[in-house]
């Protein structure tokens, strides 16, 4: 099921993600739907809190620009990165490996039709757990890196904006201020907002 996708101004976009405790059938219908979600949004990544839940669960899929994707350790093992995807991360935790930073342009189905210049470091390594509960440690970089950085910021209730060069966030300044002014009339009108 296609659920709706949370827009900037809404509350649990700046919400830090509950610690998941329960891996049963109802985080695997979860985890289908954000699938289904992210895909029918176009996004390569997609957190929980872009779909008006907050716990600490995203997902990604790089399927189909594997060669944009670096080389991936998995639990200590190099693997070809497409093995991996699509991925359901639960509860991650996250460490940069480089102090090398990369600018840029990102964007973020919260915020639609807006895209802005981010630095992240190049490199990070995660721990997390599987739809099973299982631990994982997954260490990468590049694009692959760089879409965990981006979604594990929101699952911490940091957003892209924040990490933004700031003459790009100038920019865009009115488009947010009308992105967030819209998300808001219709939150206070009880409309849906469209997806």
């Amino acid at each position: 099921m296609v659920l709706r996708i949370t827009h900037y101004g809404e509350p649990v976009l700046r919400q830090r993600g509950a610690t998941v405790e329960k891996f049963d059938a109802a985080l695997g219908a979860f985890v289908r739907d954000m699938f289904e979600t992210m895909v029918a949004g176009e996004g390569i990544g997609l957190a929980a809190q872009q779909v008006d839940r907050a716990v600490r669960v995203f997902v990604v899929d790089l399927q189909g620009r594997t060669a944009e994707a670096d080389p991936v350790l998995f639990d200590g093992k190099p693997i070809p990165p497409a093995l991996l995807f699509p991925l359901a991360v639960i509860n991650p935790e996250v460490e940069y490996t480089t102090r090398e930073t990369k600018a840029v342009d990102e964007g973020c189905l919260s915020f639609p039709d807006l895209r802005g210049a981010v630095t992240r470091p190049f490199a990070i390594r995660m721990r997390y757990q599987d739809l099973q509960g299982q631990p994982h440690v997954l260490e990468t970089s590049g694009l692959f890196a760089r879409v965990i950085q981006h979604e594990y910021d929101h699952v911490e209730g940091v957003l892209f904006i924040d990490r933004m060069d700031a003459k790009r966030l100038a920019e865009i300044d009115g488009e947010l201020r009308a992105l967030k002014k819209q998300t808001q009339l219709a939150l206070k009108a009880g409309k849906s907002i469209a997806k």
